[in-house]
């Protein structure tokens, strides 16, 4: 069961891809300069609230972090704010998706 959800997942994340999304990397700065997605934005969720107006509201958004907690909470807050957001979860799953496709 847990293999459809996650296959649902992937297909979202493939069709934001081709619609050219913002990869969002909420991690703090410092985890991001030692690791991260080229083409990525960094806004750590901590200051995703003041940043709001970097943000692209046509645009879809792809948000990740180190393991999925954080991503969680800034996919909830962005869709709040109206946002077309999926989580991705953690950075290396997101690398790995990248990287097959």
């Amino acid at each position: 069961m847990f293999g459809l959800f996650k296959n649902k997942k992937k297909q979202r994340i493939q069709e934001y891809l081709n619609q050219d999304a913002l990869l969002l990397d909420v991690r703090t700065s410092s985890e991001f300069n030692g690791n991260n997605i080229p083409g990525s934005l960094n806004i750590p969720l901590s200051s995703l609230e003041s940043q709001l107006d970097k943000l692209d509201r046509e645009k879809p958004i792809i948000a990740y972090c180190k393991m999925g907690g954080r991503s969680t909470m800034a996919t909830a807050k962005l869709k709040s704010k109206g946002f077309k957001v999926i989580d991705a979860g953690g950075i290396g799953s997101v690398k790995k998706y990248i990287k097959k496709n």
